[in-house]
């Protein structure tokens, strides 16, 4: 009898949503297949990615979900339509409603700011913390390049607008978040309201806000060990 094939990993990416920012984990991922989704950069609004997401989870195949950072949300709204096949959520460095609610009020500001890119040295502080190499630097110089501020700018917009907390009681499956010990720009409060409001597995991760990219084995193990406790459709 022929061996199944793997579970299906859909990608759902952060907010450059490239998918370039994967490759670190990508290139130790085995067990799983992956299934990569890239936003193109005029979907900004969470609908318009829930929409644009939905149109690639797998047909007749058992998937995981995992969504990273500004894709928790897309990745919680999928999995509260509960789509065939669907065995897990993963949230990884991510939340359900704005992070950080008590700025609320600069999205105004926002909207004013200069259409100008993000300088690397700060965005290596924010994402990868004393994480950063020559190849991750390298990695982040390909990826600005394809994503336009103003669409930076309205998907952060967006982040500060979210609030799918109603939907966790509509999530069927299991869900594992990923958290990061040193996350500058998601706080462990994130994870915390998710847990008050549905209880989920919770793995903290001595890294920065880029986890998958400077912790990808571990995440993998963390991502190994959930499905193992859930039971493996592939086997």
């Amino acid at each position: 009898m022929p061996d199944k094939p793997p579970i299906v990993l859909v990608l759902l990416p952060g907010m450059d949503g490239t998918g370039l920012m994967f490759e670190p984990f990508l290139a130790v991922l085995r067990g799983f297949e992956p299934l990569v989704v890239r936003y193109p950069p005029e979907l900004t609004s969470y609908p318009d990615c829930v929409a644009f997401a939905r149109q690639q989870l797998p047909v007749d195949r058992p998937f995981l979900l995992l969504g990273e950072s500004f894709s928790g949300p897309v990745a919680l709204a999928l999995a509260a339509e509960r789509p065939a096949g669907l065995q897990g959520l993963v949230l990884c460095v991510t939340f359900a409603r704005n992070p950080r609610p008590r700025l609320a009020w600069l999205a105004p500001l926002l909207r004013l700011l200069p259409p100008r890119r993000l300088p690397l040295p700060l965005l290596g502080r924010l994402l990868l913390g004393g994480h950063a190499t020559a190849t991750l630097a390298a990695l982040v110089g390909r990826m600005l390049p394809l994503v336009p501020t103003a669409t930076l700018k309205q998907r952060l917009l967006a982040v500060v607008a979210v609030d799918h907390t109603a939907l966790l009681d509509r999530v069927q499956v299991p869900i594992l978040a990923l958290r990061a010990g040193q996350d500058r720009l998601v706080p462990k409060a994130a994870t915390d309201w998710v847990n008050a409001h549905r209880p989920i597995d919770i793995v903290t991760l001595e890294g920065p806000h880029w986890l998958l990219q400077t912790r990808p084995e571990a995440c993998l193990q963390a991502l190994q060990a959930f499905v193992q406790r859930n039971g493996n459709p592939s086997e």
